[in-house]
């Protein structure tokens, strides 16, 4: 009995090990077709979509006596994974069919690196800008930045517009775009603010075109009483000195500025102000105006016509501008008037003045009272150098006492009303430097000052409809403002 039992004892645990290694062995066949069965499902997905599952950790646990210990899935490493959330990657897109020009790629070769050189565009080079100088040549400028002449002349006689590249003048800028080897990919001349000439190399040619920038136009308006002298007053109000001398030239035919302008005078401005990319380039032209003077009235408007030309004109449509200026000169006084005797200065005896004496600066710009032709200029006695005009059949005008005559005005040659002739000087028999200006009726001197000037032509009958339409506001806004400055001198 003793014997039995000690066998019995013996027995039992080679028994429960024959279970339990044949538990085993079903599990892990049960894992294994498990596994078959996921592997065949993921083949089926496609690899380009299907998402990557990563193996949870692989935590032994105890199920009714038993050990489990999950297993990996074929083909994955038994790692552990973190314990944060699972996140798919977003599915691929679907590559693109190779190009029928394009080189199948070899199994195991590199594909081709891009071709950065053919994508870098002119834009990332930079420019190189040039103010132009007195003396400036833009062969000088090229030679200055390694350029060659031939290139020069291959530019300048690619087209009419790159042919403006040998007119550079003073203030304008030259600026150049080189590559890294300092050969020219494009160059622009600035004339100004506003406008350029561009010019890019295009294989072995150029191309030119010229640019404008938009320029935005807004209406300003001001209104003044004068207190001591028009320019001054014109200041106080906001005036640029340009358009005070604009002013002054509207109503030059009409006023004598130099001697009839009157503490309370009163004038009104409606003008143009021109901006470029939100920035104040300039003021533009006047576009109507008012002014009393010693109780007159005066008006006037700007109106273009279809072809381009500009004047300014009454309300009713009578021309502005005379067919002669008043004063052909700014000065600062009248040194001698027009009278039948004087005591001559330099002569030291009485004679008669038929002319009216301007007193300016050396130098003072002499301007054309009326269109007409030069038929004389050069040296006449005491007049010292000297321009006469011959307008129509009937007028002539005559400038002495010049410093220099304009190069462009020669004896035969057409001037135009306000073209510069001439510069205020001393020539001949002169004390100072001053202008001596005669105005002839079929040869006889009138008085400059007091000679009844023939009338310019008044607005076309064609247009009259045009000009109603477009200057009626402008009528409007002067009524209001010389409205406005009536009410505040109260």
């Amino acid at each position: 009995m003793q014997d039995f039992k000690s066998y019995s004892l013996d027995r039992k645990p080679s028994r429960f090990r024959q279970l339990l290694r044949g538990g085993l062995v079903i599990l892990l066949l049960l894992a294994i077709a498990a596994a078959g069965v996921l592997f065949l499902d993921n083949r089926k997905e496609s690899p380009a979509t299907a998402p990557i599952q990563l193996p949870a950790k692989a935590e032994p646990s105890q199920e009714n006596g038993r050990i489990v210990v999950p297993l990996a899935l074929p083909g994955q490493p038994r790692k552990e994974s973190r314990a944060e959330p699972q996140v798919s990657p977003p599915p691929l897109a679907m590559a693109p069919a190779p190009s029928a020009i394009d080189p199948p790629i070899k199994p195991g070769s590199v594909p081709p690196e891009p071709d950065l050189e053919s994508q870098t565009t002119a834009s990332k080079f930079q420019w190189i800008s040039r103010k132009i100088r007195s003396g400036d040549s833009i062969s000088s400028i090229f030679k200055e930045n390694g350029l060659s002449a031939n290139l020069l002349h291959r530019i300048v006689n690619s087209s009419e517009k790159a042919k403006e590249l040998t007119r550079i003048k003073p203030g304008e800028t030259l600026r150049l775009q080189l590559d890294d080897n300092g050969s020219l990919l494009a160059l622009a001349l600035d004339y100004n603010r506003v406008q350029s000439l561009h010019i890019k190399s295009d294989g072995d040619s150029f191309l030119a075109n010229e640019e404008n920038k938009p320029i935005e136009h807004r209406t300003a308006h001001t209104s003044a009483t004068i207190t001591n002298s028009l320019y001054l007053s014109a200041q106080d109000a906001g005036l640029a000195d340009a358009l005070i001398m604009e002013l002054a030239n509207i109503f030059g035919w009409d006023i004598d500025f130099a001697l009839e302008i009157r503490s309370g005078d009163r004038f009104s401005v409606i003008y143009q102000e021109d901006f470029l990319e939100g920035d104040k380039l300039k003021d533009g032209p006047i576009l109507a105006a008012e002014f009393i003077n010693q109780g007159r009235n005066y008006r006037a408007l700007r109106y273009t016509d279809e072809t381009g030309h500009s004047d300014y004109f009454t309300p009713e449509g009578s021309s502005m501008r005379k067919a002669f200026l008043r004063a052909p000169v700014d000065f600062r006084r009248i040194s001698s008037r027009f009278t039948g005797e004087r005591w001559h200065p330099v002569l030291g005896k009485k004679r008669p003045h038929r002319g009216v004496d301007y007193a300016a600066k050396t130098g003072t710009p002499i301007k054309a009272a009326g269109d007409g032709k030069i038929i004389h200029r050069g040296k006449k006695g005491g007049y010292g150098r000297t321009v006469i005009v011959q307008h129509g059949q009937r007028y002539t005008t005559l400038y002495a006492h010049l410093s220099r005559y304009n190069k462009k005005a020669k004896k035969g040659s057409k001037v135009s009303q306000g073209q510069t002739i001439g510069y205020v000087g001393k020539s001949g028999l002169a004390t100072g430097p001053h202008l001596h200006y005669e105005f002839r009726v079929n040869g006889v001197h009138r008085n400059p000052l007091t000679v009844k000037l023939p009338a310019a032509q008044p607005i076309a009958e064609k247009y009259k409809a045009d000009f109603q339409l477009k200057t009626q506001p402008l009528v409007s806004q002067l009524d209001t403002l010389n409205g406005t400055l009536l009410a505040n001198a109260r």
